[in-house]
């Protein structure tokens, strides 16, 4: 159990807090766990960069436990009515479709590698972003002004992203059986 992922391991214990806070209309402090949890995921990758101690687990677990966040934090801000459920639907079955794609890999035996792409990764920080923008909103009123652009956004980046990794599962596919023959 290397540091990194003991860190990632405490975002995800944050989750269930998290949703208390949200639940509790407590969204200040929501927004804080959020922040916290946000901050310990760039601490644990700037720590197993800095250290060489990235791992197996690590390439797992880490995008794991932000997937947890991310969907906890949409479908509890769906059900309070503070983000638009249509955003909720797509952003929890882009992370549906993902997990159907490594499970389908590893059961047609295709080597499953772990590695977000760039259009992944400005998905996952408009996600965040949508999401603090609603928590922000009683502190910093984001929402009146950048709340729909954002979401928006935020849509068509996750629908972009579930296409991307789809045109990537298919040629992999392609590629290994291409190889086989």
């Amino acid at each position: 159990m290397t540091i990194p992922n003991l860190i990632t391991s405490l975002r995800v214990i944050l989750v269930p807090i998290f949703v208390i806070y949200l639940l509790d209309d407590r969204l200040t402090a929501a927004l804080i766990v959020f922040v916290i949890a946000g901050v310990s995921d760039g601490v644990d990758g700037m720590i197993a960069r800095a250290f060489n101690q990235k791992s197996q687990i690590g390439a797992f677990l880490d995008p794991l436990a932000d997937k947890i966040l991310l969907v906890a934090a949409f479908v509890v801000l769906a059900a309070r009515e503070f983000i638009p459920v249509w955003l909720t639907v797509v952003a929890i079955s882009r992370d549906v479709l993902i997990l159907l794609g490594v499970v389908i890999l590893f059961i047609t035996r295709h080597e499953v590698v772990m590695c977000p792409s760039v259009v992944s990764k400005i998905t996952t920080f408009f996600q965040l972003l949508s999401i603090f923008v609603v928590l922000s909103d009683e502190k910093l009123h984001l929402r009146a002004f950048a709340g729909e652009p954002v979401f928006w956004v935020t849509a068509a980046l996750t629908i972009a992203s579930g296409l991307h990794y789809m045109r990537y599962w298919f040629r992999k596919m392609s590629e290994e059986e291409t190889a086989r023959s």
